[in-house]
């Protein structure tokens, strides 16, 4: 096998015969062979640095080599099967399930929310009348966050185990199989829901279970080394046991943990704006001026250290529109979302600063919670200054320079933003940072990025858990509790779709 790189024009499709051509040469047989040389395409990207192109690369065989297929293994039948409790529907528990379906064992899914359907009238209360359900939001419900969250597939978690599982599994139950190939996969929000309730059907007829509006309130390890869970005020579910995957914003469960004297660890985070800009002015910055409709909406992702710490874009939604991530009323989040077509006229990402305990010593108090505390106090602040989930919003440049807004531009925000003085809203540490950060984008990366066309928006602060629940290394158990395997992002061991996945994976396969 030689693997070799091939390039052609956006929108052209790279062709059997280009291909064929290309592994001819690059494998150094005859002609005749041709038609006998075996390929896969295994990566594909695109290069924007002159011309704008896509990159190709290509795994080709001699006509004497075996090309080995990706094989997922069969679900089993797991009806009469041993339980595992899975706490929470994401991608962290659904993919935990899968691979207990594989080895054998029944999952007994318990899930705060309703299913990925039932969560969008909520979403939609939320959005236009502002009236959230704790417990079924864009947060927290079947598919978890990620669902309404564009489907980011990217990752460089390679070392967590193969993302080829995760990403098959995907195209198994419905996902485009251009994932397999995209060097930045995604599947949209408005594709992912079918995908998330394929996974449920699937472990559904293979003998697992689903309970939705079941918010786990009680974990008690009992004396012979099996788990009751309760779940509202008096429904529990028994095994020997439990994977947590419950998601970064689940605060009542590290605070069950906190009551219980289970070990709770503080863990930095990061905190900062939503940035909208026009898309077409990132299309113009990212291809060169030389976008044109037949191309992918433009992305782009940076990172840069100002004073010590990490300033960087995170979950940027190309074609996107921003959407209130509330978790409880009299708090104000913000989040992105874009369609499989990535096709609105807002380009919108995270620009965050990491935060690290020893940041807001005057928190320590609260002990594993202290950041915790701090990222719920930001977000009232955000919402009392407007009273409602109308964002607090500021034009960027004047945000740097320290003055008020005159007018806002158009948002895709459908609560609405109000004219504020973010730059004093946010805590100095972020809102300084961020000050020197937005120049030095637009002067040495993205030239054109700067600019007072660009709204930022308050506050961005549910990038990852502000809390580790400590596992040991190996069994990935929990250190004082054995059988208890917390999982995925709200674990602190993981950030996103793929990445929580194989967590998940992992979890199960220890089990």
């Amino acid at each position: 096998m030689k693997e070799i790189e091939i390039t052609c024009r956006l929108g052209k499709e790279l062709s059997a015969d280009e291909i064929q051509t290309a592994a001819l040469k690059a494998l150094g047989v005859s002609p005749k062979a041709k038609m006998q040389i075996k390929y896969r395409i295994v990566r594909r990207s695109i290069d924007a640095r002159n011309d704008i192109l896509y990159r190709y690369k290509v795994e080709v065989f001699r006509p004497d080599e075996v090309m080995p297929d990706y094989v997922l293994e069969e679900y089993k039948d797991v009806s009469s099967s041993e339980p595992v409790i899975i706490v929470g529907a994401g991608p962290a528990g659904m993919f935990a399930a899968l691979r207990l379906l594989m080895r054998g064992f029944k999952p007994v899914i318990l899930e705060r929310g309703k299913d990925v359907h039932a969560r969008k009238f909520d979403m939609a209360r939320l959005s236009k009348e502002g009236d959230v359900n704790p417990d079924s939001n864009y947060c927290f419900g079947e598919g978890g966050a990620g669902t309404f969250s564009d489907g980011k597939l990217y990752t460089r978690s390679s070392k967590r185990g193969d993302i080829r599982e995760v990403l098959h599994q995907l195209v198994r139950f419905g996902a485009d199989p251009s994932i397999l190939i995209d060097a930045h996969p995604h599947i949209g929000s408005d594709r992912l829901p079918v995908v998330v309730e394929n996974i449920r059907k699937c472990i559904i007829e293979h003998g697992g279970e689903y309970h939705f509006d079941s918010r786990v309130t009680d974990i008690v390890k009992k004396g012979d080394g099996s788990f009751d869970v309760h779940v509202g005020a008096s429904d529990v579910y028994s095994s020997r046991k439990v994977i947590l995957a419950t998601g970064h914003s689940a605060r009542d469960i590290y605070e069950m943990f906190d009551r219980k004297g289970w070990e709770l660890q503080a863990k930095g985070f990061a905190m900062g704006v939503r940035v909208e800009h026009p898309q077409s002015l990132i299309n113009r910055i990212q291809y060169h001026g030389k976008y044109q409709p037949y191309m992918p909406t433009a992305e782009y992702s940076f990172v840069t250290q100002i004073e010590g710490r990490g300033v960087f874009s995170f979950c940027m939604c190309p074609g996107g529109i921003l959407v209130p991530a509330s978790t409880a009323s009299g708090e104000l989040v913000l989040n992105g979302m874009s369609n499989s077509q990535r096709n609105s006229k807002w380009a919108n990402a995270g620009v965050v600063v990491q935060i690290e305990p020893e940041d807001f010593p005057e928190y320590a108090q609260h002990g594993p919670l202290a950041l915790l505390h701090f990222q719920k106090d930001v977000e009232r602040k955000m919402f009392e200054y407007t009273g409602s989930l109308k964002a607090p919003a500021q034009r960027m440049m004047d945000f740097c320079r320290r003055v008020p807004s005159s007018g806002l531009p158009q948002t895709s925000y459908h609560p609405g933003a109000a004219n504020a003085p973010l730059h004093e809203l946010l805590p100095e540490h972020v809102s300084l940072r961020l000050k020197y950060a937005f120049p030095e984008i637009g002067n040495k990366k993205m030239h054109g990025y700067y600019t007072n066309d660009a709204l930022l928006l308050g506050v961005e602060s549910r990038t990852s858990s502000p809390v580790r629940i400590p596992r040991d290394p190996e069994t990935l158990e929990h250190t004082q509790v054995s059988g208890l395997y917390p999982c995925g992002e709200g674990a602190g061991y993981a950030g996103g779709i793929v990445s929580s996945a194989l967590d998940g994976i992992n979890c199960a396969s220890r089990i």
